[in-house]
């Protein structure tokens, strides 16, 4: 295998390459050299045509999926492709009002999040994969604790920037009104403005202390809280439209389409994923096993962060085949971003991306 930046092409191998990428992107063919011959302006026999596809096979960009005469990219013939021959495609206006007239309804930052994965999954026909806002940095604004059933209590805590987390506790007793008041209120008294990570520290310290030592109201703050602050990093990625890869005829195998469910379901390496993203200063491609996980090596994800205050918060991103239009997907990623803080990406139209 070739490394990219030992790679050197000239003007007419480039031309192929790029007209090859994107004839197999349109119509999932193998692409023979009598079918770039009909390109209009080539003006390069079938001959000719086989000799410089020939190259490009020496050199790892392309390759024969069988014994036709036809060649489809190769994940380094991609990203070469993204990396030095590929303009990306302004959003059309139909994509930029669906965009701009779902984030007009939302009314909560959890909402805004959720819809921002949907609205790229709908567009793009692939999966959309969003990281929520890790909380290590949000404050803790209050909590409210109400009595649901017999041992079963609903509690709902709210951060300064307005997310709201709801979870249904089960205590093991039956608390009275009067005490789940009391418990919320020593609770927004104590912890009010303080970092969630640092209440969940505080409230581990008190778990482990004499618990004889505590107060009764105390004791009903801590018990019902605890669960409601501990950290579920599964929870801190949403995934949409994931049904859409049934339809990709490059996901055939119902093996791979196994463990790429699989992995959207355990969510554990989207994480990793995705957290390799958050520092990234705009769109990044991971083109089959760049991504590092056997279960995507026929998947492409096209991520980008997103920022709250000038700080990354998280990262939005598209799951789909090697085989996408990345041209269309990546400025559908990067205008959706933005949209999180109301705002409209200011190189949403551009021909070109930071990796």
């Amino acid at each position: 295998m070739f490394d990219k930046s030992q790679i050197q092409l000239n003007e007419r191998a480039e031309t192929l390459l790029q007209l090859l990428i994107r004839r197999y992107i349109d119509q999932g063919e193998p692409v023979g050299s009598r079918t770039l011959s009909r390109e209009p302006g080539l003006g390069l026999s079938p001959a000719t045509i086989r000799n410089v596809m020939s190259d490009l096979e020496e050199l790892g960009l392309i390759r024969s999926p069988h014994t036709s005469a036809g060649r489809v990219p190769t994940q380094l013939g991609y990203r070469v492709f993204v990396d030095t021959m590929m303009k990306v495609k302004p959003l059309n206006n139909d994509a930029i009002e669906e965009i701009s007239g779902g984030f007009a309804r939302a009314h909560d930052p959890n909402e805004l999040i959720e819809l921002a994965s949907e609205l790229v999954s709908q567009i793009t026909q692939f999966a959309g994969i969003v990281m929520l806002p890790g909380d290590q940095n949000a404050q803790f604004r209050q909590i409210e604790f109400l009595h649901l059933s017999d041992d079963r209590v609903l509690a709902i805590l709210v951060t300064q920037d307005g997310r709201v987390q709801n979870r249904v506790l089960f205590t093991g007793r039956t608390y009275s009104p009067s005490e789940l008041v009391e418990a919320a209120n020593f609770f927004n008294a104590q912890y009010s403005g303080r970092p969630l990570s640092e209440v969940r520290y505080v409230l581990l310290h008190d778990m482990q202390s004499d618990s004889h030592r505590m107060n009764q109201i105390m004791r009903h703050a801590v018990d019902m809280a605890k669960s409601l602050f501990e950290e579920d990093e599964a929870n801190s990625v949403f995934v949409s439209g994931e049904t859409n890869l049934l339809g990709v005829p490059d996901f055939v195998e119902l093996e791979k389409l196994r463990e790429i469910f699989d992995t959207f379901k355990t969510k554990q390496d989207l994480l990793e994923l995705l957290d390799k993203s958050m520092n990234a200063r705009g769109v990044s491609i991971f083109i089959g096993e760049e991504s590092g996980y056997n279960a995507l090596t026929e998947c492409s994800v096209v991520t980008a962060p997103y920022l709250d205050q000038g700080r990354c918060v998280g990262v939005l991103g598209v799951v789909g085949p090697t085989r996408m239009a990345y041209d269309e997907v990546i400025p559908v990623v990067d205008i959706t971003r933005p949209g999180f803080l109301g705002t409209r990406s200011a190189h949403c139209t551009r021909g070109e991306f930071r990796l």
